[in-house]
């Protein structure tokens, strides 16, 4: 029981530096570099990652690091960088907590993978959430904000679904660090181009990209598969759900963003939305890989 308990509060650090992460980048990363900042957040995490798996890309993966690496890494991580800019913390938080609903519909669709009917039910409430958050913040939301949001969950759903396939044969923490080093490299000549010399780097803004990646990234994925080795599945994806809880708390208490009845209802009902469509009964071994790709598609 206390061993179970160690590595409950182990395994929560990680969903909590994903959920800080909303409000980190929006208050201490510069505005204008999407790019430097998801490839300073990418390959330092994938390098240190790398170098606690010690294990290379072998056979396919090359080719599917890379392409892993482009979606769930270089993508998503420019995408979520914008959404964390223009959107309030909280908003941004709720948003994205829809992403595990969204991977059901996405895995339907695109892999056949029929989802149970709570599973839909789930789905449907989870959206309901997200729209009565957005109708509850005040003043007008930033439509790019929400167009990045849901361009980062569209791509890190069909991410989900290729890296879903290609489970078999890998340890998930080294596949981790394939993709994120190979998005950071594919970033890095990117954010040269098209923003030239990296961010200076100051009192404010070096603690910031150390915190993002080094802990929000690369502590954080090795603590969540630390923790899916040592508990069940469903109890690494209840503690999941602290990641948008974590965003909105510290949007109402540092970053000053209003917190009204609308807002945590809207919540509320996306975290129930993600319970109703969170796997029951026992956890098979497919379940464990779902449960990993659930928790780290709503990371920030």
């Amino acid at each position: 029981m206390e061993a179970n308990l160690r590595w409950v509060l182990l395994t929560a650090v990680a969903p909590l530096a994903w959920g800080a992460n909303y409000y980190v980048t929006h208050a201490y990363l510069p505005a204008d570099r999407p790019l430097w900042g998801a490839a300073l957040r990418a390959l330092p995490a994938g390098l240190v990652l790398l170098t606690l798996s010690r294990r290379r890309p072998h056979g396919p993966w090359w080719w599917r690091s890379a392409l892993l690496g482009l979606l769930n890494t270089a993508v998503f991580f420019v995408l979520l960088y914008l959404a964390s800019q223009l959107l309030p913390t909280s908003t941004a938080a709720t948003v994205m907590a829809a992403s595990p609903l969204a991977m059901l519909l996405t895995a339907w669709a695109l892999a056949g993978q029929r989802p149970h009917r709570a599973h839909l039910v789930g789905a449907v409430v989870g959206l309901g959430g997200v729209a009565l958050t957005l109708l509850g913040v005040g003043g007008a939301v930033s439509g790019a904000g929400l167009a990045a949001s849901a361009a980062a969950m569209l791509v890190s759903c069909v991410g989900y679904v290729l890296a879903a396939r290609w489970r078999e044969g890998a340890d998930p923490l080294a596949v981790t660090s394939w993709q994120l080093t190979a998005g950071g490299l594919m970033l890095l000549p990117l954010a040269v181009a098209a923003e030239g010399a990296p961010p200076a780097m100051d009192a404010r803004t070096l603690p910031a990209f150390g915190y993002v990646a080094l802990v929000a990234t690369a502590l954080a994925f090795a603590l969540w598969f630390a923790g899916l080795r040592h508990l069940p599945a469903g109890t690494v994806g209840l503690l999941g759900l602290l990641n948008p809880l974590a965003g909105v708390l510290l949007g109402a208490g540092l970053a000053g963003e209003g917190l009204g009845t609308r807002q945590v209802c809207g919540l509320a009902l996306v975290l129930a939305g993600v319970l109703l469509g969170h796997p029951r009964g026992p956890a098979r071994p497919a379940e464990l890989s779902v449960a990993a790709q659930s928790g780290t598609r709503i990371r920030s």
